[in-house]
């Protein structure tokens, strides 16, 4: 599992843009920038879309007033599902939304989380880790899915 020191892995996930589905090397868009990075088991989902996704939308402004140069979420769903997503809750330039649909980087993270039994597939553990220039500073997992509080954007702030 990754944790606090570790570099990033060096993995490719997939972002909707203007121009469509386009590549996000996480080194590349880690290099040389303070970044916050936070994962959640699934979009359109209770938690992740009525307070997660939220949190950081709200505090986006003070995010970047303590240095974060960009924000990021990650689930393990399709580039399609996290544009639309994005879309919905009205994440603008505040919140990137990077797809993870292979599950490279959550594996790569040892962050997978296995809701079968709920008829979820694997997905991704609900975190959050700061990076400054591609290496991990903090790292938060939630111990209960379910909820969103060590990972919330409130949270964050007080660790800048």
């Amino acid at each position: 599992m990754i944790k606090e020191g570790d570099t990033i892995p060096d993995v490719t996930l997939k972002q909707m843009t203007a121009a469509g589905p386009t590549d996000v090397a996480l080194k590349d868009y880690c290099a040389g920038r303070k970044v916050v990075i936070f994962a959640l088991p699934g979009a359109f989902t209770p938690t992740c879309s009525e307070t997660h996704v939220p949190s950081y939308i709200d505090k986006a402004a003070a995010l970047r007033d303590k240095g974060v140069a960009a924000v990021a979420c990650i689930s393990t769903a399709d580039f399609f599902v996290m544009n639309a997503w994005g879309k919905s809750l009205g994440t603008g330039d505040s919140v990137d939304m990077i797809a993870d649909g292979n599950h490279e980087f959550t594996r790569a993270a040892g962050m997978t989380l296995d809701l079968s039994a709920h008829g979820l597939g694997e997905r991704s553990q609900r975190y959050v880790m700061i990076l400054d220039d591609g290496v991990v500073t903090h790292l938060a997992m939630e111990s209960n899915p379910g909820e969103a509080t060590v990972s919330a954007a409130d949270a964050v702030l007080e660790k800048l």
